[in-house]
């Protein structure tokens, strides 16, 4: 598992972040934020095209991780002498109806729901010793909406929303907090095809109170608010991040 980046661990970067799915998109607009607030942040990439496509900086490591495999999460976890935070952020979906195919149904559930368990219970000795350690899972609108072409995707997200309220109850005496994002609709490679259909798009945005798309940074700097003492008593949090949406 080579990374990508070479980096000389400073004072300042006090703290480890890991990012699974945070190569691209969401997942690297939080690797930006924490990187910001002087993390040492790890990100990951299912395959060796997204690690090597990560831009180069101080303080960023990047690795390939596939979160149905057990191997590669110990492998991952091997990495971290310490672990302060998790983010689960890696996930997948497939539209068109293509998830009523039994074998893509539980594909989608492995990798977004069990994967987002993997991690987390490979990451809980570590976070535990921390002692102020963080888990901050990813949900979605359609965690509350139905989702008629996609049903192992909103299922999955159903899925994560009780987990994360489990777990914020469980490990509350490990000191670990556990809480998850919901994210609207944010411009990254996912959303491409609504965003470039204009019919589709004019109905989110007319539905969206905010009138735009949301981006990677307006998810990173959320998470990296629930990362820190100033949210010391949330846990088992769900936050919308959608500009209304869900309001309506």
């Amino acid at each position: 598992m080579p990374s990508l980046t070479t980096h000389t661990q400073t004072s300042h970067r006090h703290k480890v972040a890991l990012i699974t799915g945070g190569a691209r998109g969401i997942g690297f607009g939080i690797a930006t934020a924490l990187l910001a607030e002087s993390y040492q942040v790890i990100v990951t990439g299912l395959s060796t095209d997204e690690v090597a496509a990560v831009p180069q900086r101080d303080g960023l490591l990047a690795y390939q991780l596939d979160v149905t495999d057990d191997a590669s999460v110990q492998t991952i976890l091997q990495q971290c002498d310490r672990l302060d935070v998790l983010v689960n952020c890696a996930g997948m979906i497939m539209r068109g109806g293509a998830e009523y195919d039994l074998k893509v149904f539980k594909k989608i559930i492995d990798v977004n729901l069990t994967g987002t368990m993997r991690m987390c219970l490979a990451a809980r000795p570590k976070l535990a010793a921390s002692e102020h350690g963080v888990i901050i899972n990813t949900a979605s609108m359609l965690s509350t909406f139905g989702g008629p072409l996609t049903p192992a995707y909103s299922a999955s997200k159903g899925g994560v929303v009780q987990l994360t309220k489990s777990l914020a109850i469980a490990w509350a005496g490990d000191g670990i907090r556990v809480n998850a994002i919901a994210p609207g609709w944010i411009e990254t490679d996912l959303t491409k095809g609504a965003r470039e259909d204009p019919v589709r798009a004019k109905a989110i945005i007319d539905r969206t109170p905010m009138k735009r798309w949301g981006l990677p940074d307006d998810i990173g700097g959320v998470v990296a608010h629930l990362c820190s003492d100033a949210a010391g008593f949330i846990t088992g949090a769900i936050v919308p991040i959608d500009g209304g949406y869900s309001a309506m």
